[in-house]
């Protein structure tokens, strides 16, 4: 069995077969859909291919992809690209967001930055009001020629000592890797260094009583200093209000720095009062140095509510000082009476200790309002450092919640496109693979109109792009149940067309082999008679092809059987309808009888499987036919042939197709022995299956079923004849023309050449010999003149066709 199946020809187009000129290029049906091959020697035919589309034929390859790159933007998906949507405006918040904790951060070290300068500031001022106290304590003892080391020097110099401890402690907290500290480490070494100069300062405190002023500088250098970190803690804060409180307190402790100093020149010129020989007087220098101060402290004072900012706020912190008390009333109108004269000191007859103690008072009152001020200051550093932590904490709490926000968000959407896109890709797979095909096979299977054509939707009705693409969809879903439908009732209109045409011809042909068998009985001449047995084998291959007809609808043909057949009889039934009959050689056939329902199918599937396996190998060459009985009651019949065989390829498309026949459609008219016998072995569980021969060429496998191959048992019922009876409307089952009858229990069956068939029935001859031929024996079909009937039938007078 080479090449592929054949094409289908038609009937009236067929050569009959006379000679050997003809026997190459016989064209009866065969099974498959390929054109039939020329006799060796002749051109050599193409291959035909199944067409594109066709079930179980080769899908063409698709076009190479044209999306794309996989990180092209049109081939991300839908989440990554809302993801990707949202993250741009989230990531930019996030980095604005983080400039802006960034800052609060860089605000909250600035402002821890200022804290230790308060602290700091803090220090220095109290280590100011120490040296001040120590410097105006000591002039008059010291001025007056008392001991260094008496009470009234050392217990003022021991708080300073402290004082400077502390201020040192809290220099140690400074930064040095901080820029913002580098000037503040500065002055503080400055200070430092001026702090070191302290014990040469107090040696020559005092030394010289005509230049007070001398010892009062050397000490005010040094507070100044101290003094000077105000300022430095102003340049190191941006916020007004805290530069504002910066300059006051600044402002304030210059005013206290020039009342301390007026009081130490005053007590310094009351103390000469004290020493032999001298009294109460300032020499020129040191009053015009006391004018000074006391000139400053006035302007300084004047300025102070200006520089404070709030003036009201600023009169109430200097109300203590311009509320009338007495000490301060009388040293402030002493002070002004020593400053206005050189001899203005002498004015009043006092000892330098009730001027200090007088003085004092004054001076106490200003260190309370500088300590208001320190406290101010401190307290505007704290709130504003807990204003930048809770800045920096609702920045970032309010990033984070954007961020969950947007993230919770995008989810959200994502999710609800998403979950739409699919289900509409679900529903869309599970129409393209499950739903449509089977709606289409149900059609095909069933009448059209006892099918369910209702379209299921999608279930996305929402009002976007998606829901309108899933109603699209859905219109395009129904639009295709229709035109399955349509299909559907295209192909059973064309079904009915083949079954009405087939049983007309069935008919026709019926009564064509009635009247041929008719002739043949009556004719004596051995040449006419052989015309009349091609014609009788003719119109058996042209029944055959009526019968693909109703394979391809659907039917059954009207032959059928009841009882059982043997296989030999069978197999020489399906050797009529061949064309080269005379090349088909039976042998080892088991003694195993055909069910009567498979009988009729049987014949058919294996004509088509001869016909194809003598029309693809060389005419000089023998197909032989051998059957095996298995343990199991099944039977296995092989057909060999020895042409060029097939290649890998189509042996397994082929087998393919015998196993899964397709769907009637264009294909199936090119292949139409494929399709039939793929139908016909379908219809009855029987197993066909096509290998490459030992010995070349193609070997056809037909696996007959155990409830199909009856053993001979069960081929004769109790009491019934040794062969089987036809029911009514049942054409002959016909032998290759030429073969003697033969009993149902030959194992081996020669094929000679071409004579008449075999009827079904009895195998009784009834020829005569005239002249110098010999007239075969002619088996008698029931229904003929003269035939005797079958045991449990009736005569027939005739043999009416299927139809038509």
């Amino acid at each position: 069995m080479q090449g592929r199946f054949k094409r289908e020809g038609s009937a009236a187009g067929d050569k009959e077969p006379g000679g050997a000129s003809d026997r190459g290029s016989s064209t009866g049906p065969a099974l498959g859909g390929a054109p039939a091959r020329p006799a060796p020697g002749g051109d050599t035919m193409p291959r035909d291919r199944a067409p594109e589309g066709a079930e179980g034929a080769p899908q063409p390859k698709r076009r190479p992809s044209q999306a794309g790159s996989r990180l092209a933007l049109r081939n991300w998906r839908i989440s990554t690209r809302l993801v990707s949507l949202i993250a741009l405006p989230v990531l930019a918040a996030t980095v604005l967001g983080g400039l802006r904790i960034q800052g609060s951060m860089g605000d909250i070290e600035q402002l821890d930055d200022m804290q230790l300068l308060t602290d700091l500031t803090q220090q220095a001022t109290l280590l100011a009001s120490a040296l001040q106290e120590e410097r105006d304590r000591s002039a008059g003892p010291l001025v007056s020629g008392r001991n260094p080391k008496s009470d009234e020097v050392a217990a003022p110099r021991e708080r300073t000592d402290e004082a400077i401890q502390a201020f040192s402690d809290a220099t140690l907290r400074i930064d040095n890797t901080d820029d913002a500290m580098k000037g503040v480490q500065a002055t503080v070494n400055d200070i430092g260094s001026r702090v070191n100069e302290i014990s040469q300062i107090r040696n020559q405190a005092y030394a010289d009583p005509a230049y007070v002023s001398q010892t009062v500088s050397q000490y005010n250098e040094l507070i100044e200093a101290l003094l000077g970190l105000s300022q430095d803690m102003a340049q190191a804060t941006s916020n007004s209000e805290m530069i504002r409180s910066t300059r006051a307190l600044a402002t304030f402790s210059s005013a206290k720095e020039h009342a301390s100093i007026q009081r130490a020149v005053i007590t310094a010129g009351l103390a000469r009062d004290e020493r032999e020989g001298d009294e109460a007087a300032l020499s020129h220098s040191d009053w015009r140095f006391g004018r000074t101060h006391q000139q400053s402290e006035e302007s300084t004072l004047d300025s102070f509510p200006l520089v404070y900012g709030d003036e009201e706020a600023a009169r109430e912190l200097l109300e203590p000082l311009e509320s009338g008390m007495v000490n301060i009333v009388s040293a402030n109108q002493y002070a002004l009476q020593v400053f206005a004269a050189e001899e203005g000191i002498q004015s009043q007859d006092r000892s330098y200790r009730d001027w200090y103690d007088q003085d004092r008072a004054k001076i106490d009152a200003m260190d309370n309002i500088e300590r208001t001020l320190l406290d101010e200051m401190e307290s505007q550093a704290r709130e504003l450092r807990d204003e930048a932590q809770r800045d920096a904490i609702l920045n970032g709490a309010l990033i984070v919640l954007v961020l969950g926000i947007s993230r919770v968000g995008a989810f959200v959407v994502a999710r609800s496109m998403v979950r739409s896109l699919r289900r509409l890709q679900d529903t869309a797979q599970e129409v393209a693979r499950t739903r449509l095909p089977e709606v289409v096979k149900h059609m095909s299977e069933a009448e059209p109109e006892d099918v369910n054509t209702a379209v299921e939707s999608v279930g996305v009705y929402t009002r976007d792009e998606i829901g309108k693409v899933a109603e699209a969809f859905d219109d395009v879903h129904r639009e295709a149940v229709r035109l399955a439908g349509e299909q559907a009732l295209l192909r059973g209109n064309v079904n009915a067309m083949f079954t009405n045409l087939s049983r007309r011809s069935q008919g026709l042909i019926q009564r064509q082999l009635s009247l041929i068998s008719e002739l043949e009985s009556r004719e004596a001449d051995p040449d006419q008679l052989s015309s009349l047995f091609k014609l009788d084998h003719l119109a058996t291959r042209m029944r055959r092809n009526g019968e693909n007809l109703l394979v391809l609808a659907g039917e059954e043909p009207g032959r059928r059987w009841t009882r059982p057949v043997p296989l030999v009889d069978v197999l020489r039934a399906a050797a009529s309808e061949v064309e080269q009959y005379e090349r088909i050689e039976l042998s080892a056939v088991p003694k195993t009888d055909v069910a009567g329902r498979v009988v009729n199918d049987l014949v058919h599937l294996l004509a088509e499987l001869l016909e194809n396996a003598t029309s693809f190998s060389s005419p000089q060459t023998k197909v032989k036919v051998t059957g095996h009985a298995l343990p199991d009651g099944r039977v296995l019949v092989e057909i060999h042939d020895t042409g060029i065989g097939l290649s890998p390829e189509d042996l397994a498309e082929i087998n393919d197709r015998l196993a899964n026949p397709p769907t009637v459609d264009v294909s199936v008219s090119r292949r139409m022995g494929l399709f039939v016998v793929g139908r016909l072995s379908l219809r009855h569980n029987i197993r066909i299956q096509l290998r490459p021969s030992d010995s070349g060429g193609t070997t056809a496998l037909v696996m007959l079923p155990a409830d199909v191959a009856q053993g001979p048992g069960r081929s004769r019922p109790p009491g019934g004849p040794a062969t089987a009876t036809l029911q009514r409307d049942t054409p002959p089952l016909r032998r290759p023309p030429g073969e003697v009858a033969r009993g149902s229990d030959s194992d081996t069956a020669q094929l000679p050449g071409w004579n008449h068939g075999l009827d079904r029935g009895a195998d009784q001859p009834r020829g005569q010999v005239r002249g110098s031929h010999a007239r075969p024996a002619l088996p008698s079909r029931p229904g003929d003149p003269g035939a005797p009937t079958p045991q449990g039938q009736p005569p027939r007078a005739g043999r009416p066709g299927p139809g038509g």
